[in-house]
């Protein structure tokens, strides 16, 4: 299955046709409630100023209570009175769960897991992607929904699904089975192009025809599943999902044409369930859920993740479709949101280049598996901290509307954090050299790293345009194809500075090694060439732990074993070792100059704190153009602009990443001050721990 083309980007119009407003609301599920809760709910959504909901995401139960029968009166009553009090619908599919008389009639249409056991009713995504009886049914309610609400004036997107492969991601059912083995046949042509790219001669596993293609069942414990196999199977989870949200997305769209349709991706630093960069092309515009990671990574990382999405959208507006409130549900331990923090997130998505904020849910559940996961209206009421932060939140989002936030854009940073889903998927599996070490451990690290210096980086995925960067960072990108390397190399040949770290370019989109020692085709490019790997455990008594670096810094879980250079290759790091270990004098990082630009490699995994201590260093060898020299005290507050499209207007972010106050500086019009305080000159601000400042600056940057 090919790579699908871009869809045209298509927002969602406001009620009452206000092109310079923000969207501002959540999940309401009004079938959760007795209608004369519904007048109250409508009246403290006024009040929070809350301008759309998304409506009827698990209601395919209440909505079509038996085959054929459907009942769309209790909702055609809340759409009205949302609409008349001026707050659009989200509208859902519904078919995220297919309710107890299907499962009971059909449960053909239940996911089997790897051992073959079916996954009863009992939760939610019970039902097989592939499930030619689960799409008839499920698109006979897209049609049913779109033909009655075709010219409903209130209906301002089609929310698709929801939050596909949450739980559904990968099945093994015979429908499955077919599925994969017909995807094969599509991407490969003929059985011996998949025997290659699978390694099959390894372990007598030939295939002599695409009806021995088998999904990655159980093998046994302990066994290992062959890898080349694992990635397609991957691949194929994420695109037998995306075939069936397009077949639901083109039901609706031929009845619906001028209604725009979204589906709520899950992106976040630990989220990799779909190819959601290749699924950015197939909606109309696009959305994210994300919950806080607790701790003392929770700004980076939403800002990380953020920063992802507004790629994926390619750097067009996009819509968190969910946030929390306050504490989730699904953790062992599950923390509430430190004061401030409830408005300070939702700025930060904002900066991130969001042009709506929703939370689930609206209305704190009474019963449910989510009834302790928190809400706009929690179970306390309107008389609560939390309620009077989301109005606070409310009047933010009305002021940064009327300043004219909506429709600007994320500023382009000059470095460029290179993200790869396939390179996440073959470097997790169980046969590799060390399993504390995978593609994802590593952008992070450097995200924050580069944040500890005062820059922020754009993550952009492998397929987007990164080599328009002054700087490009591969963070352990496990798997580079011919057609990247040879991108990469015309992107440094041109003038481009490149950073290349351990884990990268090991195999081919196959993950079939390149032979010839490490980093295959890349070796020339940077003048490295590493035998084997030298991974570290601290677990195991007498073995190395770790490896002291000559410029100060300590490699943990990873290093490279660098035994040949180019003549023009520089050290400008190396190990310091016990002889024992084999790595004293070994090089650690290394920079060369090629053509008109400049590759550097790092081959241990330094963690935050050594990249933080080694990029000054680095970055001033690599000359990087745009890139002004790293200020260690612009690290304790992060900065992002969002900017015009004529450049006139900026609106520039401020936030604290400490745990004491932050002094900045205002450069223009303040327009939200959470948690912060503006000295009596109007010329500098304290930012109090989670606080945040949002500004206008008119006039083009100098």
């Amino acid at each position: 299955m090919s790579k699908s083309e871009l869809r045209p980007y298509h927002w969602p119009s406001h009620l009452k046709k206000q092109t310079s407003q923000l969207w501002y609301g959540c999940d309401y599920n009004p079938d959760q409630w007795p209608e004369d809760v519904w007048d109250e709910d409508i009246r403290l959504m006024n009040q929070a100023g809350v301008n759309v909901v998304a409506l009827a995401v698990f209601s395919w139960s209440r909505i079509e209570p038996r085959e054929g029968v459907f009942d769309f009166d209790w909702l055609d009553r809340i759409i009205t009175k949302l609409g008349k009090a001026n707050i659009g619908v989200n509208l859902a599919s519904a078919t995220a769960s297919p309710p107890a008389w299907l499962a009971q009639s059909h449960p053909e249409i239940l996911w089997k897991d790897e051992r073959g056991d079916t996954v009863w009713p009992g939760a939610r995504q019970h039902w097989r992607p592939t499930s030619p009886v689960f799409r008839t049914y499920a698109l006979k309610l897209c049609e049913a929904m779109a033909e009655h609400y075709q010219n409903n004036p209130y209906v301002v997107a089609w929310h698709v699904g929801n939050e596909y492969g949450c739980h559904n991601r990968f099945d093994y059912s015979d429908d499955a089975m077919r599925a994969f083995q017909r995807w094969c046949k599509h991407r490969y042509g003929t059985i011996d192009v998949v025997n290659e790219a699978w390694g099959t001669s390894f372990w007598s596993q030939r295939l002599n025809d695409f009806s021995q293609i088998l999904p990655p069942r159980y093998i046994g414990a302990g066994n290992f599943q062959n890898p080349g196999r694992l990635l397609d199977f991957e691949r194929f989870s994420s695109d037998a999902l995306k075939e069936f949200f397009m077949a639901e997305r083109d039901t609706l769209a031929k009845i619906t044409p001028d209604i725009p349709l979204t589906t709520n991706f899950m992106v976040s630093s630990q989220g990799f369930t779909l190819d959601y960069d290749d699924w950015g092309s197939q909606v109309d515009f696009v959305s994210n859920d994300h919950y806080f990671m607790p701790g003392e990574s929770h700004l980076d990382e939403l800002t990380y993740s953020s920063g992802l999405v507004d790629s994926i959208a390619r750097r067009m507006p996009w819509w968190l479709m969910e946030h929390s409130t306050s504490a989730v549900n699904w953790r062992p331990v599950n923390l509430r949101k430190e004061p401030g923090q409830l408005v300070r997130d939702a700025l930060a998505h904002l900066s991130l280049g969001a042009d709506a904020i929703c939370y689930f849910q609206w209305r704190q559940s009474q019963a449910g598996a989510e009834k302790f996961h928190s809400a706009m209206l929690p179970h306390a009421g309107e008389d609560s901290q939390v309620f009077r932060d989301v109005c606070e939140l409310g009047n933010d989002m009305e002021d940064l509307s009327d300043a004219g936030l909506a429709g600007t854009v994320l500023d382009k940073s000059p470095v460029a954090l290179v993200f790869d889903y396939e390179s996440q998927w073959a470097s997790e599996h169980s046969s590799v050299p060390s399993r504390n070490v995978q593609h994802s451990t590593e952008p992070l690290d450097w995200y924050r790293a580069l944040l500890d210096l005062g820059v922020r980086a754009d993550v952009v995925p492998v397929r987007s345009g990164w080599d328009t960067y002054p700087l490009v960072v591969l963070p352990s990108l496990y798997l580079l194809s011919r057609k990247t390397s040879e991108r990469l190399h015309d992107y440094v040949s041109k003038g481009g500075r490149v950073i290349v770290t351990y884990l990268s370019g090991i195999s081919d989109n196959h993950d079939r090694i390149w032979l010839g020692g490490y980093p295959g085709t890349i070796r020339d490019l940077l003048g490295i060439r590493i035998e084997e790997f030298a991974p570290m455990d601290r677990s195991i008594e007498g073995s190395m732990d770790h490896l002291d670096l000559t410029n100060g810094t300590v490699a943990h879980d990873w290093a490279d074993v660098i035994t040949s250079l180019a003549d023009d290759t520089h050290v400008l790091a190396s190990y310091q070792a016990d002889s024992w270990t084999g790595m004293d004098g070994v090089p650690a990082l290394t920079l060369r100059n090629w053509k008109q630009g400049k590759a550097a490699y790092l081959g241990c995994r330094l963690g935050r704190e050594g990249l933080r201590k080694t990029l000054p260093e680095l970055l001033e060898a690599m000359k990087v153009k745009d890139l002004q020299k790293p200020d260690e005290s612009q690290g304790d507050h992060l900065r992002v602009e969002r900017v015009s499209e004529d450049g006139r207007n900026r609106f520039v972010f401020l936030f604290n990443r400490t745990r004491h106050p932050v002094q900045v500086q205002v450069e223009g019009q303040v327009l939200v001050g959470s948690l912060t305080g503006i000295d009596k000159d109007g010329k500098q601000a304290i930012l109090q721990v989670n606080g945040a400042l949002v500004q206008r600056v008119v006039g083009h940057r100098h």
